[in-house]
C-alpha cells in the first residue's frame, strides 16, 4: 500500500468506501500540465507515492516546460509520462531529441503517443502510428507506450460518427504491440456515462483488441466547467449526463463529481473480472488538488506503484 504525506487527517477515516470502487481507482493516474503543476506546491501532499502522473503537451508549450516538469515529478518519486502529440513535431529528428531530452533530464521511460489537437501538421507526423514507425522509442529502451482512445468515436478522425478508422488504427496498433517487445495501453477520453463506455469496451475485445483500457474520468469541477470542455473535446452522447444536471435547478450549482459513473464501471469490474477495462485516469478539470483529494477520499489513497 502506497504511503500518504498528509499533515490533515485523513478523509477516508469518516466515509465508507465501497470496497470494489477501492479496488477499481488502484493504481489510478493523473494528468497535469507544466503551467498547473507549477501551481502545485509539492505533489506529495496530493498524490500516493507511485502515482503515474501524465504530463499534457499543449501546442505552444515549451519543451524546456515539458522536460522541468517532468524532471520535478520523477525526482518526487511520481512515473513520468509526457505527451508526443505527432503533429506538433516538425521531424525525425525532432522527435529524437525530445527523447534525449526527457531520458537525459527527467529519466523517463514512458510516453503517451497521439496525433494530437491541432489540425495542420507542423512538420513530418499526422499521427501516432507514424511516431510508433521510427523506431526511436524501442531504440531508446522505452518500456511503456501508451496510445489514444476514444469512447464516444472521434469526429477529427471518422466525421460521420462512426467508429471505423479510430477501431482500425486501434486494431493497428493493437497488431504493433504483437509484433514488438512494447507494453501499450488505450488511455481514453473522458466520458460521463458507464453504459456507452462498457458497449465500447465489449466492443474492443471482441474485435480482439486485447490493449488494456485506462479509462478517461473528468475529475470534480463546476458544471459549467465541465460542459465547456466536455463540447470542445467532442464528448458525444455521455454529454446528455451534464446537460440533464444543469436541468435539475438542485444540483445546478453543485460541484459534479465523479461517483456514478466511477461506480457504475467499478460494479462492473468486480461482476467482470475480465472486463478490459484495467484502470481509471483522471482529467483533473476542477484542479489537481480537488481531484486528488476527491480520488482518495473515495478509495484511491490504496494506490501503489504502476504496474499496468
Amino acid at each position: 500500500m502506497a504511503l500518504l504525506n498528509f499533515k490533515k487527517k485523513d478523509a477516508r477515516a469518516e466515509k465508507t468506501v465501497a470496497p470494489e470502487v477501492e479496488a477499481f481507482l488502484r493504481d489510478y493516474s493523473i494528468e497535469v500540465m507544466p503551467r498547473t503543476a507549477e501551481k502545485v506546491e509539492n505533489f506529495r501532499d496530493l498524490l500516493p507515492e507511485g502515482t503515474r502522473v501524465y504530463i499534457a503537451h499543449i501546442e505552444g508549450t515549451p519543451i524546456d516546460d515539458m522536460v522541468a516538469t517532468a524532471k520535478r515529478l520523477n525526482a518526487d518519486g511520481y512515473p513520468v509520462m509526457p505527451h508526443f502529440p505527432a503533429r506538433i513535431i516538425k521531424d525525425k529528428a525532432t522527435l529524437a531529441d525530445w527523447i534525449a531530452r526527457y531520458q537525459g533530464e527527467a529519466d523517463v521511460k514512458q510516453a503517451l503517443l497521439l496525433a494530437g489537437g491541432v489540425a495542420q501538421p507542423h512538420g513530418d507526423f499526422d499521427s501516432s502510428m507514424q511516431l510508433m514507425e521510427t523506431g526511436l522509442f524501442d531504440e531508446a529502451g522505452f518500456e511503456r507506450l501508451h496510445v489514444a482512445g476514444h469512447p464516444e468515436g472521434n469526429r477529427d478522425i471518422d466525421a460521420d460518427g462512426s467508429m471505423t478508422n479510430v477501431t482500425a488504427a486501434l486494431k493497428w496498433k493493437n497488431d504493433f504491440q504483437s509484433r514488438t517487445d512494447a507494453q501499450m495501453a488505450i488511455a481514453t477520453q473522458f466520458a460521463f456515462d458507464a453504459k456507452p463506455i462498457i458497449a465500447w469496451a465489449d466492443d474492443l475485445a471482441a474485435q480482439g483488441i486485447t490493449l488494456p483500457v485506462h479509462i478517461g474520468i473528468a475529475g470534480p469541477a463546476k458544471l459549467q466547467t465541465l460542459i465547456k470542455f466536455a463540447i470542445a473535446c467532442g464528448v458525444g452522447p455521455s454529454l446528455k449526463v451534464l446537460q440533464k444536471r444543469a436541468m435539475d435547478v438542485t444540483k445546478l450549482l453543485l460541484p459534479y463529481e465523479p461517483t456514478d459513473v466511477v461506480g457504475a464501471l467499478a460494479a462492473h469490474k468486480a461482476a467482470h473480472p475480465g472486463f478490459n477495462i484495467t484502470n481509471v485516469h483522471f482529467f483533473p478539470l476542477g484542479g489537481i488538488k480537488t481531484n486528488a483529494t476527491w480520488a482518495i477520499d473515495t478509495g484511491g489513497a490504496s494506490t501503489a506503484p504502476a504496474n499496468t
